[in-house]
């Protein structure tokens, strides 16, 4: 009987991008800096959860979104749309989901 391989969902694996360096991370940080509130709660607990695990890859996605109004990323976010031209990329939509998943909601407020 043959073994047939199940594809991988995930085209290019997040360990297959270098994790990001103490000055890349602060880079990222200074760059995600957002004029609504709203934007700034989603980011804040994506940096919180995944800080330690953001890789190249995670920071090209991010950067695409941070090209996004504040208004069209806050969109983003609350599902209201999805991703389309520049930030319609693989990178993207995996930070976006990231994003999503994170919330917004400050952990101590989370009951």
């Amino acid at each position: 009987m043959e073994s047939t391989s199940i594809p991988s969902i995930t085209t290019t694996p997040a360990a297959a991008s270098p994790l990001l360096d103490a000055r890349e991370l602060s880079k990222l940080h200074w760059r995600c800096r957002r004029g609504l509130l709203e934007n700034d709660l989603f980011i804040e607990q994506f940096f919180t959860r995944y800080e330690s695990t953001l890789t190249q890859r995670h920071a090209q996605g991010m950067r695409a979104l941070m090209d996004l109004a504040d208004n069209d990323l806050l969109d983003l976010l609350l599902q209201r749309r999805e991703p389309a031209g520049e930030q319609d990329t693989e990178e993207a939509r995996e930070v976006l989901g990231m994003l999503r998943q994170s919330g917004g909601t400050p952990t101590a407020l989370q009951a």
